[in-house]
């Protein structure tokens, strides 16, 4: 489950409990060794009075080994699917059955007394067993959670209050010794039984009617408890109305009431072989979801669902649908052999499984793999994101290079073409100078007064050229090197900067190169009438806002100038925007860091 999340980025609920339940280690050897044996004694504790005086009921017997079905069903069960509870609640099924005819065995007065209390203990996994086929032994609607929560109630309020009136041998419960309160308490629990289970019928035949053929095959072992239920309600509706009269028509219903219990894990446990549902499979795609390229997910998600007929189709911003490969595809209509799973990953294009529609047997597989092609869409989305900001990354990286390139190449030109021609000349002038000077004074002082021309004027053009590299009216602060930029501007600006701090130098020049750059496109593009700068300190940033009432319309991708800046802003960890104003003319703002 870490893997998958830390991999395939986040995705809904729902279906990180799909991935923890397929990803389940199973229990250690050992617990399953001591389950066994539990069974095994359990069911030899219940034939002990047949060893003891080799007389039985043939009914009783029917019963041991009924519930020794589902014993043995629900371990096979929920060693084979450890995701699945309903081998769990089986299993409880069984043990709770043998509950009270064990305590009744014992010479213990507080045992008796427990057996007369929990006489019907199974049905409160029983039930819910059977309202949670299709979920995998999880109650997901109000209504199963409301049937067993009655059923609860049921089962363990009623019979303490029965046992204190009860004068049953052992009942240390007793309080009055009054029976005819006792079977009134009974009967109400009896009406309150009879209630649940047709309840709980009634559910369960509604499911089955609104169920597609390959999901009334999975629900195949709830109706079978639900008919056994049908068979109890009516053994139930017998003793309320007849008594203990007409005692062949009531061990006969006795019998099929037995016997139908048994088909209850007989038919999950069938389903359970039939299913095609391989955990190490879902497992190991689970694990290798991050390592999959997008033409390996296909016959990964078909592998694991058992279906090499599975596609996966990828939701096109046109609404169409097409394979890995382009190629459009249509969808299947609801109601044919194949099925449709749509898989949502959030901040990734949707998409969608088709699949065999007799895979809808085993929902919960069903359920997995979409987990699985979400994680793997999510991670393959964020992959590309990731891969799309290296690109733009070493693309900034390389303006970055080719800028500082050809600021080194032109300060080379200006340097060679202007103020190092003149260093040379004055050079020359000097030598002159010092061969002249005794021989021609005269003129030696003319040479020495050209020199001093030419050197102020080298002089002027390197303070030109520093000025360009950097320029010197920062030297007094970001307000007053802004203010100087309004004033040479072709339109007419005004500045406002919020006092602070002095900021740090490559923040501060970045900024005056952004408002140098935005006020020249002022002036280029915009056919404005006015400009704004404004800087604002916000939580540890500077905010930088160039606004003008001009046309709009900027783009930083179309011009070398601001992309440039981009590239510079972003280096110093901070962003560049360039949008239209509400009402017109265009804003550039950048975000920059207040700190070194």
């Amino acid at each position: 489950m870490e893997a998958a999340t830390a991999r395939g980025g986040p995705f809904s609920h729902r279906h990180a409990r799909a991935v923890a339940r397929f990803t389940t280690r199973p229990m250690p050897i050992v617990v399953w060794i001591l389950l066994w044996i539990a069974v095994a004694a359990a069911d030899i504790a219940m034939l002990l009075p047949l060893f003891a005086d080799g007389r039985m009921p043939p009914l009783y017997l029917v019963l041991v080994l009924v519930v020794g079905s589902f014993l043995v069903c629900g371990l096979i069960a929920w060693r084979r699917r450890p995701d699945n509870r309903s081998g769990q609640l089986m299993t409880a099924t069984g043990f709770a059955f043998f509950a009270s005819p064990l305590l009744s065995q014992l010479p213990w007065a507080v045992p008796r007394t427990l057996a007369y209390w929990l006489p019907d203990l199974w049905l409160l996994f029983f039930v819910p067993l059977l309202l949670t086929f299709r979920t995998g032994g999880r109650l997901r609607t109000r209504t199963d959670v409301a049937i067993a929560a009655v059923l609860a109630v049921t089962i363990l309020v009623p019979p303490p209050l029965m046992l204190m009136f009860s004068p049953a041998p052992g009942n240390v419960l007793l309080v009055a010794a009054h029976p005819e309160v006792a079977g009134a308490i009974a009967i109400a629990q009896r009406v309150l039984f009879l209630g649940v289970l047709l309840s709980t019928v009634a559910v369960i035949a509604v499911r089955f009617r609104a169920a597609s053929r390959p999901r009334r095959r999975a629900l195949l072992p709830a109706v079978a408890g639900a008919a056994c239920l049908l068979l109890f309600a009516a053994a139930t509706v017998r003793h309320l109305l007849l008594g203990n009269r007409f005692i062949i028509a009531a061990e006969a219903l006795d019998w099929i009431v037995a016997l139908s219990i048994a088909v209850v894990p007989l038919a999950f446990l069938t389903g359970l072989l039939r299913s095609r549902l391989a955990r190490g499979g879902l497992a190991g795609l689970f694990r290798t979801l991050r390592d999959l390229e997008p033409a390996q997910l296909e016959p990964a998600l078909a592998r694991a669902m058992g279906d090499p007929s599975l596609a996966v189709a990828y939701r096109r911003p046109d609404g169409s649908y097409a394979d890995a490969h382009g190629t459009v595809v249509t969808l299947p209509a609801p109601g044919g052999e194949r099925a449709v799973a749509t898989v949502e990953a959030a901040g990734a294009p949707s998409a969608a499984l088709v699949y065999d529609r007799s895979l809808d047997d085993d929902a919960e597989l069903v359920d997995a793999v979409r987990a699985a092609a979400t994680i793997a869409l999510e991670h393959r989305h964020l992959e590309d994101e990731a891969r799309a900001r290296m690109s733009e990354l070493r693309a900034s990286r390389q303006r970055l290079v080719a800028a500082g390139d050809a600021e080194r190449r032109r300060i080379e030109r200006n340097l060679h073409d202007g103020a190092q021609a003149r260093l040379v000349a004055l050079g020359l002038q000097l030598s002159r100078i010092q061969r002249r000077i005794r021989a021609d004074p005269a003129e030696a002082e003319e040479l020495a007064t050209s020199a001093s021309d030419e050197l102020a004027r080298s002089l002027t053009e390197l303070r030109e050229l520093a000025r360009g590299i950097r320029p010197s009216a920062l030297d007094h602060g970001l307000d007053v090197a802004l203010e100087a930029l309004a004033v040479r501007s072709a339109v007419p600006t005004a500045v406002t900067v919020e006092p602070g701090p002095p900021l740090p130098e490559a923040t501060a020049f970045a900024a005056y190169l952004v408002t140098s750059e935005a006020l020249a496109n002022v002036a280029k593009h915009a056919r404005a009438g006015t400009a704004s700068v404004r800087v604002i300190r916000r939580n540890g940033r500077v905010v930088l806002e160039i606004l003008d009432d001009g046309v709009g319309g900027a783009d930083p991708c179309r011009g070398t100038g601001l992309r440039g800046l981009t590239d510079r802003v972003e280096a110093l960890g901070g962003s560049l925007r360039v949008r239209n104003g509400r009402t017109g003319g265009t804003i550039v703002s950048a975000d920059l860091p207040d700190a070194d």
